[in-house]
């Protein structure tokens, strides 16, 4: 895609024909952005930039998430390709995750969401408070 804003309408219309209109359900907006839209996901995805982590150190790194939801935040990043996992025959064995190439192509646009979110923020919470006052 190349940056241009197009009418919502076409767009369906692509997806539709994508898929051949049987399932919208697939479409390639909805499904890849699902998958990076969990709460984990865009926090490890920026900690695995700066470089490959072990996953006790992710743990500590992010220490208000449950050993339970970085494992399967991890396996949903390994599994949609963003994630590499690789296990070192050490005695216990150690684990380490890196980002793929596809997770690093990721990175740029991501990383601009989130210095968006950060300049935003406050914004964003003025205009909940505004409409939930109204409510």
């Amino acid at each position: 895609m190349d940056g241009k804003i197009v009418n919502l309408k076409s767009k369906i219309e692509i997806y539709k024909a994508m898929t051949d209109g049987a399932n919208f359900a697939d479409c390639p907006v909805r499904d890849v952005i699902h998958g990076i839209n969990g709460k984990w996901s865009p926090l490890l995805v920026m900690a695995l930039a700066e470089k490959p982590y072990r996953f006790g150190e992710l743990r500590r790194l992010v220490p208000d998430i449950s050993q339970r939801m970085l494992t399967q935040t991890l396996h949903e990043l390994q599994r949609d390709g963003y994630v590499h996992r690789e296990v070192f025959p050490t005695k216990p064995p150690s684990v380490e995750y890196s980002l793929t190439d596809l997770g690093r192509s990721m990175f740029v646009p991501l990383y601009h969401l989130v210095q968006w979110a950060e300049l935003n923020h406050d914004a964003v919470r003025d205009a909940r408070a505004a409409f939930d006052a109204r409510i």
